[in-house]
């Protein structure tokens, strides 16, 4: 009788072991709630999107940004990164435990600093990038804008790679207690992505060798 039942567990677990993989492999994962990355905005202008069947061949041709949350051990942090999409070189990336319009203009202002801009901006349709002051920057620098279509995340598809390499090869690897944790652990992780790693897509260089490299030509 205990042999039976022992059989029995055994051919359970095993049952469940293999309903999971299944979910994992069809991607089904279980629902919860998780943060709100962008709201748009009716009082917002809204720009057409300016990339379909464009080809890039150069650094600033184009330069996107996005934001993504962080799960920390109590609560979500937002990250914003502003990326070349020729090269794949993150330009600037903030931190916020809000989602207001402020840390992203610094990321954008912060990528402006470096004395170069790109000819065209994209962006999704959320109030951070729609709001009037993210506007006037990119207006006064004369940056053509574009904006996703809603609902198209491929529109923006170079960011979207990014968050799933800082993601799996850093964030998720680790736990965060503080914020000047995560920034530290995302400074060392952008500096890496940067530099060091190599992308199949860049003929295996990195994005900083591509990106200085064409940028002094």
């Amino acid at each position: 009788m205990e042999i039976q039942r022992h059989i029995l567990q055994s051919h359970r677990k095993i049952r469940l072991l293999q309903s999971h993989n299944k979910k994992r492999n069809l991607g089904i994962e279980a629902l919860y709630p998780k943060p709100r990355i962008t709201a748009s905005s009716g009082d917002h202008v809204i720009y057409h999107y300016l990339l379909r069947d464009v080809l890039i061949t150069r650094p600033n041709h184009v330069w996107s940004t996005d934001i993504t949350y962080i799960p920390m051990t109590s609560g979500f942090v937002y990250l914003v990164a502003v990326i070349d999409w020729y090269s794949r070189f993150v330009l600037s990336w903030e931190l916020s435990n809000t989602l207001d319009k402020l840390f992203c203009i610094d990321a954008l202002q912060s990528a402006l600093s470096r004395g170069v801009k790109p000819e065209i901006f994209n962006t999704d349709q959320g109030s951070q990038f729609t709001s009037r002051e993210f506007i006037d920057t990119l207006k006064v620098s004369e940056i053509s804008i574009s904006m996703d279509g809603r609902g198209r995340a491929l529109d923006n598809v170079f960011i979207e790679r990014l968050w799933r390499s800082v993601k799996y090869e850093e964030i998720y690897l680790r736990s965060y207690s503080t914020v000047r944790e995560l920034e530290a652990s995302l400074s060392r992780y952008f500096q890496f992505y940067n530099n060091e790693r190599p992308h199949q897509s860049l003929d295996y260089k990195v994005p900083s060798s591509v990106y200085n490299d064409v940028e002094i030509e």
